[in-house]
Order: C-alpha cells, then sequence, then structure tokens
C-alpha cells in the first residue's frame, strides 16, 4: 500500500494541483448522451409499461421507428419519448 505524504500544501494548491488530472480524465471517458441512447424491445416495453403484442402493433402502424441491426431490434430512447408525447396529447 503506498502513502503520500503531503506537508506544507494548502487543501486549495492540492486542488489546483489536481484539476488538470481531473479535467483529462472526465476527457476521456465515453460520453453516451441520453437522446442517443438504444433501447431493447424489452427495455421499451418495461418504460412504457406494454407487452410484446403491443409495441410490435405500435411499430407495424409507424407509431414507434424501430433499427434492426442483424437479428436484433432497438429503438431511440428520445423517439420512444417523443411517439409518447404525441399520443398523449
Amino acid at each position: 500500500m503506498n502513502q503520500i505524504l503531503l506537508n506544507g500544501i494548502t487543501l486549495e494548491q492540492l486542488a489546483e494541483a489536481l484539476a488538470p488530472l481531473l479535467k483529462l480524465q472526465q476527457a476521456q471517458q465515453p460520453q453516451l448522451q441520453p437522446e442517443n441512447e438504444l433501447l431493447t424491445r424489452e427495455q421499451v416495453c418495461k418504460l412504457l409499461s406494454i407487452n410484446k403484442t403491443t409495441l410490435w402493433k405500435h411499430t407495424k402502424s409507424g407509431k414507434l421507428k424501430s433499427l434492426g441491426l442483424g437479428n436484433r431490434v432497438y429503438y431511440k430512447k428520445n423517439e420512444v419519448l417523443e411517439a409518447v408525447k404525441h399520443l398523449n396529447e
């Protein structure tokens, strides 16, 4: 276990010294935007409190737009939420 002892440095000086390292670490972490998040059919059903049959009907009618990636089906979270907004109006 390594220990670092700091003598003669204030808390403010320590914060100034660590600020560039913290900014660098945050910049390196990928930021997934919630509006670009892809949801599976199960996640959409749970979000909307519906079953898969209802989800399929809404997709077939064009109320919800699905994305096919390989043999999987995804929905964009922002599009699902936007469609629900329009249905409630």
